[in-house]
């Protein structure tokens, strides 16, 4: 019993050749497709960036589908900064504004600064989008999140491009596949604990506020 999905057997999607011509296929749209989903993963954060960037850089090339994911990725952080910036503090998101945790990591954001910003952008995996919007809600000059999310991305797009570059050989050579979902383990961990540290950190400045009042 074969399940069939538009006239072609679910099977065969999965085959490397159905894989390359879907990959194919997707090239002819041209790159602004490429750049427009990493962008909409800033808003939507449940959106596959790894996926995105993965097919990019199979479509494009690494240099091409890196710079492409790069260009998307870094547009929709400054993008939703900028929103959360002229709106954050409007009726409409209010809501938002009056979490404890958003503004204890608001706060903390502007003490801190560049630094920060630019170690967990770099990570895959991290509340990227959590970052975007507290930036947004801060005093942080455009200017520093725009740098910190250009480098950040740039040493996380790179990461991700590397890791998914050549399906190819990820499906001919299983020992590289393993290696690669090790290392892709790893880094949601280390992405993971990035998050856990985000927590202490609203925390403590909680705490301290307390120990002010």
């Amino acid at each position: 019993m074969y399940i069939q999905l538009g006239g072609i057997r679910l099977s065969e999607l999965f085959t490397l050749d159905k894989l390359l011509e879907l990959i194919g296929e997707y090239r002819s749209l041209g790159p602004i497709v490429a750049i427009v989903l990493p962008f909409l993963e800033a808003f939507l954060p449940f959106l596959p960036l790894i996926i995105f960037v993965t097919v990019n850089v199979n479509a494009f090339g690494l240099l091409w589908g890196f710079i492409f994911s790069w260009i998307g990725s870094v547009l929709g952080a400054c993008v939703v900064f900028l929103l959360i910036r002229r709106y954050g503090h409007t009726r409409l998101l209010r809501w938002l504004t009056s979490k404890k945790t958003i503004q204890r990591l608001t706060v903390w954001v502007e003490q801190k600064g560049f630094g920060p910003l630019f170690v967990i952008l770099c990570f895959p995996f991290t509340p990227s989008a959590v970052v975007n919007v507290v930036a947004g809600l801060s005093r942080i000059k455009f200017i520093t999140f725009t740098f910190a999310v250009m480098l950040g991305k740039l040493v996380m797009i790179f990461t991700l491009s590397y890791i998914g570059y050549d399906i190819a050989s990820l499906v001919k050579q299983p020992i590289r596949t393993a290696i690669l979902l090790v290392i892709i383990a790893l880094l949601w961990l280390v992405g993971k604990q990035v998050e856990k540290r985000l927590m202490v950190v609203q925390t403590k400045v909680g705490q301290r506020e307390k120990g002010n009042e």
